[in-house]
């Protein structure tokens, strides 16, 4: 066991960190195959989202990969080898895709699992749905940014869409679609997020993942959270996980959290006072309280999984450009000229991103490098580098008190070795 740290007591016998394991390495060697694929299949979308990443567009560019572009992109991903990566297909809004369903077919056909993310548009009908789900599609991603309509209805542009949203989840799920909920967490509904969990508790869920907002496309223009609110919300996303399913987007530390807050139980340690967290959480806690959220049905929490931008990640773009992630707008290769596998396998972008050993500032410092890494994306919007720091981590490195626990729990969660590279296959 570890010396107690100054301000801690001393105890005999550490605590043992019991049940399911705070992190979730992929099974999968992340040098030889992603874990996701997304794929931007269109710019074009009616709404006008306040945090855009792509600033899409009305209408389609000429320039998207057509069907038989797709069609090889979708070999590509087999390419991988068994289990194949999990493929979605996003946008904009992918139902203004003629060819939607026969992509989805065709997919499901080579072997790959295909999941739709569309946008919350007047698109989204009982017919539209259950044809995606009788073409094959394993699972439907919406996105929800706010309780009321008001504020849901506010950061997408357009009336209407909040209504059209819940109609469309609650017949994906009659479908016995597999249901995934993102919303932004940015300023306009930070005290609203307790009454969302609410709402995903309430409507039924396989996930509920919360995005921290990345300063790209129209999202620039958005004033940004600071470490310490960001400290505070994933402290409370990691209570209401009694509840909901909940694992967090571009917020990699969420891992960093799920760690801490289990050795911190198993010591009987006030996390409160040992990560420091600030009214936001109070507020947030107490409203969660008060809507039962902080326990549940759920025995056990989802343990977050170590994914991040180009390391069990990888995105293609709407004209076949492939990048780490959709926030982070290095491309390295295109899916017309050379092959997926090849781009993430052995470009140097997505190479040095795999290594931790190139991590700058704190994050090149810190214990938790190897399943955090903090967001790629955000520290090169905000920086430039897409090595830097993250910016809205706010950890010091190695002030974490039970550093010993710390490293026997990270023993048993840390990411697997990359198996030979003729096993690819």
């Amino acid at each position: 066991m570890s010396a107690p740290a100054a301000g801690r007591p001393s105890r005999p016998v550490s605590a043992p960190v019991t049940g399911a394991r705070p992190v979730r390495r992929q099974h999968q060697a992340v040098a030889d195959r992603p874990f996701i694929v997304i794929w931007e299949s269109t710019r074009a979308c009616p709404l006008a989202c306040l945090h855009c990443r792509a600033t899409a567009t009305p209408g389609r560019d000429p320039r998207e990969l057509d069907t038989q572009a797709a069609k090889d992109l979708i070999d590509q991903v087999a390419a991988f080898g068994r289990p194949a990566p999990l493929f979605v297909v996003t946008g904009g809004d992918p139902f203004q895709r003629p060819d939607l369903l026969e992509l989805i077919v065709y997919g499901t056909r080579t072997g790959v699992r295909v999941a739709v993310s569309p946008s919350g548009t007047p698109t989204l009908t009982a017919p539209n749905l259950r044809a995606v789900h009788e073409a094959g599609a394993v699972g439907l991603s919406l996105s929800l940014d706010g309780s009321t309509a008001a504020l849901h209805d506010g950061f997408r542009g357009v009336p209407g869409v909040y209504r059209w949203t819940l109609d469309a989840w609650d017949t994906a799920r009659r479908l016995g679609m597999k249901v995934q909920i993102n919303t932004t967490v940015s300023r306009h509904n930070l005290h609203d997020l307790p009454e969302t969990a609410a709402l995903v508790r309430e409507h039924g869920v396989m996930l509920w993942s919360a995005f921290f907002l990345v300063p790209t496309g129209r999202g620039s223009r958005l004033a940004a959270l600071d470490p310490a609110e960001t400290e505070d919300v994933l402290n409370f996303l990691y209570d209401v996980g009694l509840s909901v399913p909940v694992k967090t987007t571009e917020a990699h530390h969420f891992r960093r959290v799920a760690l801490q807050r289990a050795i911190l139980t198993a010591e009987g340690a006030n996390h409160v006072q040992a990560l420091h967290l600030g009214p936001l959480y109070r507020q947030l806690r107490r409203r969660a309280e008060e809507l039962n959220l902080c326990t549940g049905p759920r025995r056990t929490r989802r343990p977050p999984l170590d994914v991040n931008a180009g390391r069990g990640f990888v995105f293609v773009s709407h004209t076949g450009t492939v990048h780490p992630s959709g926030f982070l707008p290095l491309s390295t290769g295109n899916v017309r000229t050379r092959p997926l596998t090849e781009i993430y396998r052995d470009s140097d972008l997505f190479t040095a991103l795999r290594d931790p050993g190139q991590l700058l500032g704190r994050c090149g410092r810190c214990e938790f490098r190897h399943l955090c890494g903090g967001s790629r994306s955000r520290a090169h919007a905000v920086t430039g580098d897409p090595h830097a720091e993250e910016p809205w981590c706010g950890y010091e490195p190695g002030s974490f008190p039970y550093q010993g626990e710390l490293a026997e729990l990270m023993a048993g969660s840390g990411p697997g070795k990359a198996r030979p590279r003729q096993s690819r296959s």
